[in-house]
């Protein structure tokens, strides 16, 4: 799943302004009649077997090989090229106005990056571990190209910054990823409720039989935890949206640059105040993952239920062939295996923040080289969530309920209990007494074998003499769920308002039963 190391930023559908983002600042090309050299990146790059580090101009000795693997890092930032590209556009672009560098080293410069990138995409371009990180790669890569303008592209800027920039950019895509499978996953739990609009299923607490829901009040409380996760994350992308370029190693520069320039280029919503805030904290990433984890959880919790649901003690849920599997030794099974990975990985998603919370923990200001371990497990946290999501919304595209064995489970548990005890309240009776009323109604069923329908008016008489011949209208699970009318509770009318709303906000349609 390569793609999802490398997002590209995509819009997101049922939110109309999911962020406010600041203008994008055209970076000037190269005309056309501009001499232009050779962009061969596999002709260029000279594969010697120890390159001087860009850095090394005090250094007399080469790092060690165990120290060059330790600490190299292009193995995994190297999906932070096409961001780290970008970024070194803008500054360049930034370089010329400011006079820093000249326009046509500016087009020398924008001239290799952009074959770079093609290279990289096309799988040419070969990663060399000696020249330890993306940032390092490309440069020294642009260096073979075009030679004296690219030593100019590191003028005010350090890896500290670059990196930060890098990682908000990436962070930022990766959001608006993350949403737009959120959005896939609400579509799916939708219209899996309008495909069972009147399906009443036991409520559990304590995972013991409740009160009776229909399905679709319970599918829609995953809709909106999911919302409420969207919008965690976008909450996060306005905060992620700050750029880091420009603050250098840690105390800004001297040099003449705009900051304003590069960051309203690179879609930010401005610069960071503080330079050394700027390359030493990870609070965005923090936020990030911690968005995650909870997205995570909600989706571990879908997967728990739907778990148990496909058991053959429940039997509520089969799913299809297409999102099951089987077993190497009992051919009978079939398994929901997808979502017992979803329950899993959300163990990942959780381990990842930890990760990064006790990374960042000890760190004294400004930038530490403990960070480099920061790219992992969010790139592994997002991989995670990302597939969590798609896999679930497959699943919910390929579930059958089985009424029959729902509605034949119905009838235990007295989900009606509650029903009874507010039938009570309303002829007057305080709810404590009520409450002890239907009690010891259940007690006489259980005594019995039988449900409170199916007591006579008699029988109910003779435990409280408040019972009238209307309490039948408050009995039996189709009657209990019609009582329930309070602002978003599970009776029919305030869950078709839910749907209402949802098909709505989702740019769905909706037809509902009954009509042609």
């Amino acid at each position: 799943m390569e793609s999802l190391l490398v997002p590209t930023a995509e819009a997101v559908p049922f939110l109309s302004k999911p962020f406010s983002a600041a203008p994008i600042l055209r970076i000037p090309t190269p005309a056309p009649s501009l001499p232009r050299r050779n962009f061969s990146v596999a002709a260029a790059v000279q594969m010697s077997s120890k390159e001087a580090k860009l850095w090394g101009g005090r250094f007399e000795d080469s790092v060690t090989a165990a120290v060059e693997k330790f600490t190299e890092s292009i193995s995994f930032d190297k999906a932070l090229y096409k961001h780290d590209i970008m970024g070194s556009r803008a500054h360049a672009s930034m370089l010329a106005r400011q006079g820093l560098i000249t326009d046509d080293d500016r087009d020398e410069i924008l001239g290799g990056l952009d074959a770079i990138e093609g290279q990289i995409e096309r799988g040419e371009f070969v990663w060399r571990t000696d020249r330890e990180d993306v940032h390092m790669n490309i440069e020294a890569a642009l260096t073979d190209l075009v030679g004296e303008p690219a030593k100019k592209l590191h003028t005010a800027r350090s890896r500290n910054d670059q990196v930060c920039t890098d990682f908000r950019l990436w962070c930022r895509d990766s959001v608006d990823l993350i949403v737009s499978r959120i959005r896939n996953l609400q579509v799916a739990l939708v219209n899996l409720a309008l495909k069972n609009e009147s399906l009443i299923v036991p409520g559990y607490t304590h995972m013991q039989r409740a009160q009776p829901v229909l399905l679709p009040h319970l599918l829609l409380a995953y809709v909106e935890q999911l919302e409420r996760d969207a919008l965690r994350l976008l909450d996060c992308r306005t905060r992620i949206n700050f750029c880091p370029l420009g603050a250098c190693a840690l105390a800004g520069t001297g040099l003449p640059i705009d900051r304003f320039m590069t960051s309203e280029a690179l879609g930010f919503t401005a610069p960071m105040r503080n330079s050394i805030d700027a390359v030493s904290d990870r609070d965005f990433v923090l936020e990030f993952l911690s968005a995650n984890s909870i997205t995570a959880i909600h989706l571990s919790r879908l997967g728990e239920e739907w778990v148990l649901w496909a058991s053959e003690e429940f039997g509520f849920i089969t799913p299809s062939d297409s999102v099951s599997t089987g077993s190497s030794i009992m051919p009978q099974k079939k398994n929901p295996d997808p979502m017992e990975l979803v329950r899993g990985k959300s163990a990942r998603v959780i381990g990842d923040l930890v990760t990064l919370l006790v990374l960042c923990k000890g760190l004294p200001h400004a930038y530490n080289r403990d960070l480099q371990e920061d790219k992992e497990p969010v790139f592994d946290s997002v991989k995670a969530i990302m597939g969590m999501l798609e896999v679930s919304a497959e699943f919910a595209d390929n579930i059958t309920f089985n009424q029959e064995r729902i509605r034949a489970a119905l009838p235990a548990g007295h989900l009606d209990a509650t029903t009874l005890a507010d039938y009570l309240v309303k002829k007057g009776i305080p709810f404590r007494t009520s409450h002890d009323i239907v009690g010891r109604s259940v007690g006489f069923c259980v005594s019995r074998n039988c449900r409170l329908e199916d007591l006579s008016l008699d029988e109910l008489r003779s435990i409280s003499p408040t019972f009238d011949k209307d309490v039948y209208e408050f009995l039996g699970v189709e009657k209990s769920i019609k009582n329930f009318s309070s602002y978003g509770s599970t009776g029919s009318e305030c869950v078709s308002n839910q749907l209402d709303y949802w098909v709505a906000k989702l740019e769905l349609s909706r037809k509902r039963e009954g009509s042609s």
